[in-house]
């Protein structure tokens, strides 16, 4: 195979060890169903797992809580186990021989079982291969999923002969509610044996098992020879899961299927294509687009029905739904790549955000299927749909996104819906701030009180991106109110505050506007998975603002260089990132130091170029790509629904999109000698840096194009979707 094929490029490897939280196995892109090993881990699998308890069907990439799915296991086995607990029936398996490419994954068990996957996108596809002359039979696991993933009641039917259906109610990702799976599963040839189990064992030749809680599910024994098994899932019902399989599925054999997949993933990978030799650096980079690529999921089937937020069946004519949006991971750097490179997805995307807005009555933060979780903080939903406002991408509905934002903006849900929305706002909006209250009422996992002070920083940054579009569809009066909210995050700015010879930060206030005491900038108190030294970069909407709260422009680039410890990246990058820098995954706390593990931060090493040091922003960009490796652990932190690799994405091609809503995005030394991003216009975008070198430290001397005689201190969004050239010429640092 071609070398540069991006399928070879892609290690599906990268991202599961140290709570990286991918998933290796077999998808389509934004696809519903997946299939992929589980192990120990709340994510389904972890790199060194030594058991593997099945192959599961749903998958989310890179999230951070438990929930995470991992429906319907099957797990190829020789005999009967004496237990249908997975954690003690599950099998050995190698590394050796290993696979994992973009829409398939091989792995071989104990007792010589191999097992290779692939998907379709609502439906995930294994060949179980057992060894010469052997009976096979297959667990069907209901009543489990992945580690820490609650099954609260689950159903399984035998129908036929190569046929099982069935039901998964389990509990929605960190603090949501229960929701409902169905299931087909067909078998490419008839079974000769069969049988179903519950909480109190065993039952051979009965077709069916249902209840609560508990162990259950079915399986299946076949004659010697493969057998391929296809699990199609529904939000819907029955009746969807059992048509997803028959449009996505009916007459194709699993290789059919693994070549669809692949060329599926060949399509979309193709729209970058980069020059590198170095074959570590190309395996970092697809693989990071591949991860961008997963995510949102499909959620209409394939009749174009889907579940809505008001639990009433609705119909997707001429557009596909997604689901899953961990927004305030994704609005930062997740979203823009979308809107750039896959336009006509992002359109759905919009047009789905909208549709949660009809049928729930609010906007949601972190919506997973069918539910507002009300995980995390802020207000993201609005730079989310402004950038894809800006993008383009809500033609025909600007008005009606504009005013379920106000709505959002302006409100609370009330008591009685599900939504939490911003409910900090009756504060906020009387006297400019959230209110640091660890005792306020909460409606699921988070709520912005009890992390006042971030809150206070989104909410402002939202209302400043949406006073963008408000001024662009004619409400002046309402853009003028939004921008001076926009503002906010000045009333939390306490000059009072001294921390490592730097005086003022944001901090806490309470109900009544006393500050929040006793208080550290590196404390926990106020923000959320954030310290104030981490968080005071998140006005970049209000440049102007910071440096004079900072004192000067001298001032606010000593205290940048002291957070990314500047001096030292000069010296020896790659040992400062992984030394000063936070390091683990979950340290959000007491901390003083740029977090690359973690959203609040990411736009942080733009702000230098924000406050006229484009240079040092080169240099903190090329040394956190170092973090990402061509290993299994090879991302930062959670990967987050794809939010890290698209921060690496953009790091890569040399422009980040740190100010949400302008459509602007801010340059800095690309990582290739040349990359050309293929946009759904018919339009590319070319961007040469014939000195590239990732050896060495390099900053932009000088970036040309065609387009308008001007310093690039920003790329626009007009000029990039015309299509254009940036030579991108280079200097490299001494040290």
């Amino acid at each position: 195979m071609d070398a540069l094929d991006p399928i070879e490029s892609v290690n599906t490897f990268i991202g599961t060890k140290d709570e990286g939280n991918t998933f290796p196995g077999a998808s389509m892109p934004f696809g519903k169903a997946h299939s992929s090993p589980i192990g120990s881990h709340y994510a389904g699998y972890r790199y060194d797992d030594q058991q593997i308890r099945g192959f599961g069907h749903f998958f989310l990439s890179g999230a951070g809580c438990w929930e995470q799915g991992g429906l319907v296991p099957i797990l190829p086995v020789t005999g009967l186990p004496q237990t249908f607990d997975h954690k003690r029936y599950a099998s050995a398996y190698t590394h050796d021989g290993e696979i994992g490419k973009p829409g398939y994954y091989k792995v071989k068990l104990d007792r010589d079982i191999t097992v290779e996957c692939t998907a379709t996108t609502r439906a995930g596809v294994e060949r179980y291969t057992f060894p010469g002359g052997v009976r096979g039979t297959l667990l069907v696991n209901v009543g489990q999923a992945n580690d820490k993933e609650p099954v609260s009641a689950s159903s399984v039917k035998v129908l036929d002969d190569r046929t099982i259906t069935g039901t998964v109610e389990t509990q929605a990702f960190c603090g949501g509610r229960p929701y409902v799976t169905y299931f087909t599963t067909r078998f490419d040839r008839p079974f000769e044996e069969f049988g179903t189990w519950g909480p109190s064992g065993s039952r051979p030749g009965q077709r069916e098992s249902a209840g609560g809680a508990g162990l259950r599910g079915a399986w299946v024994t076949f004659g010697p020879g493969p057998v391929t098994a296809m699990t199609a899932l529904s939000q819907v019902d029955a009746q969807g899961a059992g048509n997803n399989l028959e449009t996505e599925t009916t007459g194709k054999t699993f290789d059919d299927m693994r070549n669809e997949a692949q060329e599926a993933w060949r399509a979309e990978l193709g729209c970058i294509e980069i020059e590198t030799e170095d074959w570590d650096e190309r395996a970092v980079f697809y693989t990071a687009l591949y991860h961008v690529l997963l995510q949102p999921l499909t959620g209409s089937d394939a009749d174009g029905r889907y579940r809505g937020f008001d639990g009433q069946i609705h119909q997707a004519d001429g557009w596909t739904y997604y689901e899953y949006y961990s927004l305030w991971d994704t609005y930062r750097a997740h979203n823009q790549l979308l809107a750039l490179l896959r336009t006509t997805r992002s359109k759905d995307i919009a047009r789905s955000i909208l549709a949660i807005h009809e049928q729930g009555g609010w906007l949601p933060r972190w919506a997973y299927a069918n539910q507002e979780t009300n995980c995390m903080t802020g207000d993201p939903v609005t730079p989310f749909l402004v950038d894809l406002w800006r993008f383009g991408h809500l033609a025909g509905f600007e008005e009606q996104a504009y005013q379920a934002l106000l709505q959002n903006a302006d409100g609370v849900p009330p008591q009685s819906s599900r939504f939490q929305g911003r409910s900090g706002n009756p504060n906020y909006l009387a006297k400019g701030f959230v209110q640091y209250d660890k005792r306020f009422p909460k409606k699921g996992q988070d709520t912005d009180p009890h992390h006042g002070a971030s809150a206070t920083l989104e909410y402002a940054l939202a209302d400043a991106t949406l006073a963008i579009m408000a001024e662009a569809l004619g409400h002046t009066e309402d853009a003028e109110r939004l921008r001076t909210r926009g503002l906010n995050h000045r009333a939390l700015w306490d000059n009072s505050v001294t921390d490592r010879g730097f005086t003022g930060f944001p901090r806490p206030k309470l109900q009544n506007g006393a500050w929040l005491t006793p208080f550290t900038p590196q404390g926990p108190e106020g923000f959320h998975e954030g310290t104030a030294w981490q968080y005071q970069w998140l006005c970049q909407h209000d440049i102007a603002g910071l440096i004079t709260a900072l004192g000067g422009k001298a001032a606010a680039e000593a205290r940048l260089d002291d957070f990314f410890a500047y001096e030292d990246l000069l010296v020896d990058p790659k040992r400062t990132v992984r030394e000063k820098w936070v390091v683990g995954p979950y340290d959000y706390y007491n901390q003083f130091r740029y977090n690359p593990n973690n959203e609040p931060d990411l736009h942080a090493p733009w702000m230098y170029a924000l406050i006229g040091k484009p240079e040092k922003t080169s240099v903190v960009v090329r040394a956190a790509q170092t973090l990402f490796v061509n290993g299994p652990a090879g991302v930062t932190g959670n990967d987050d629904l794809g939010t890290m690799s698209a921060w690496y994405v953009f790091s890569a091609l040399g422009m980040y999109p740190a100010v949400p809503g302008t459509g602007e995005f801010v340059p800095h030394a690309p990582k290739f000698t040349r990359a050309v991003i293929h946009l759904e216009n018919g339009k590319d975008i070319v961007i040469e840096a014939e000195a590239a070198d990732v050896t060495k430290t390099q900053v932009v001397q000088r970036i040309r194009s065609g387009w308008r005689s001007k310093a690039k201190d920003r790329i626009e969004l007009a000029e990039l979707f015309s299509g254009t050239t940036l030579v991108v010429d280079l200097r490299t640092l001494s040290n």
